[in-house]
């Protein structure tokens, strides 16, 4: 709607786990599902690799659990796949990410509940390490794994002289690894990012010309890239 040319830089595959310990591990811990109070998703990702196993193994959900997610498309994602209340990230704190769920209410003391944590392998231990100090027991589900991949080398070369009017980013991960190919000239384009947490992480990466976004959806992003292009 603002006229620009999008392209997308192909950093990332998600794949599903293909280890026979770890796919075993899984299937022991979905059988499991109706055991937790409380399911969190942390991405997208989670919920489309999550349904794979639900839906093998848990046709009918189980009552009684309380479904978050770190952000608002997930919690779309979750809500059209498996038809639940989803809570996310207070509208307060403008923002989706993890600092931001954890200040809801209903997590902030969880004395021997048992919590499902649905994720990609690695990634941040800020949610299980704080919802384990609260008193959760804390399950880590890891569904997919990340594999990372350079850019095209019409992309590095972009990359490297900043021929573009504005990069947009949401995770901290990608951003550390696509810091790899950006040059001077990248450095001081504008870069979106979707929190604040991920607006000091490229600060520190050397990039000055920061605008934050009011989340990861689309219409977030695309209302930071209309300040950032039309002041």
């Amino acid at each position: 709607t603002l006229g620009f040319e999008c392209a997308r830089v192909n950093l990332l595959d998600i794949v599903a786990v293909s280890d026979e310990q770890k796919i075993r591990a899984i299937k022991n811990k979905i059988l499991d599902f109706d055991l937790y109070q409380k399911v969190i998703f942390v991405s997208q990702n989670a919920v489309d690799q999550g349904m794979t196993w639900l839906e093998d193994y848990w046709p009918q959900l189980p009552i009684g659990i309380d479904y978050y997610s770190v952000g608002r498309s997930t919690a779309s994602a979750l809500h059209d796949q498996l038809g639940v209340r989803v809570r996310v990230p207070p509208p307060q704190w403008g923002e989706d990410t993890s600092e931001a769920l954890l200040s809801l209410a209903s997590l902030a003391r969880l004395d021997h509940q048992r919590v499902l944590l649905v994720a990609g392998e690695g990634g941040r231990t800020l949610l299980a390490d704080t919802l384990t100090e609260r008193g959760a027991c804390v399950t880590r589900l890891a569904v997919y794994r990340r594999v990372y991949q350079p850019p095209s080398a019409a992309m590095q070369q972009c990359l490297a002289n900043g021929h573009y009017r504005a990069l947009i980013v949401t995770s901290g991960e990608l951003l550390e690894y696509l810091a790899k190919w950006c040059g001077p000239a990248a450095l001081n384009q504008p870069l979106i990012v979707s929190s604040r947490r991920l607006a000091t992480l490229a600060g520190r990466l050397g990039f000055c010309d920061l605008k934050v976004a009011s989340g990861a959806t689309p219409a977030a992003l695309v209302a930071a890239l209309d300040r950032s292009c039309n002041p």
